[in-house]
């Protein structure tokens, strides 16, 4: 296992194909983000995330059967692996608090 940082869009990636559970493929975790974030990326950099959570131990993978719709050509599923929700929870902890510690912001701009 690499190193167990999580990167802005490495935790953007994870915290979509959680979401996405049994029905997270690039194409989707592309379009979850894409939506939910209001972000615009390509399918290039989901690859690159998928693949470098799973080598973290963060996702896992499995083939599914080739469909006629995408040319006989199979999707690869992730799945989030229980370290990788101990990853997520740990990530919204420290967001938190640090939230927690900042001094009430003044409604005059």
């Amino acid at each position: 296992m690499r190193g167990t940082h999580l990167g802005e869009f490495e935790e953007l990636v994870l915290l979509a194909v959680a979401a996405l559970n049994d029905n997270a493929y690039a194409v989707v975790v592309k379009s979850e983000i894409e939506e939910k974030a209001n972000r615009k990326v390509n399918i290039s950099a989901i690859h690159t995330a998928l693949y470098r959570l799973e080598e973290k131990g963060f996702l896992e993978s499995s083939v599914g059967g080739a469909t006629k719709t995408r040319g006989g050509k199979s999707k690869r599923f992730f799945k989030v692996t229980a370290y990788g929700f101990k990853s997520l929870r740990e990530a919204q902890s420290l967001r938190q608090s640090f939230w927690s510690i900042i001094p009430q912001l003044s409604t005059h701009e």
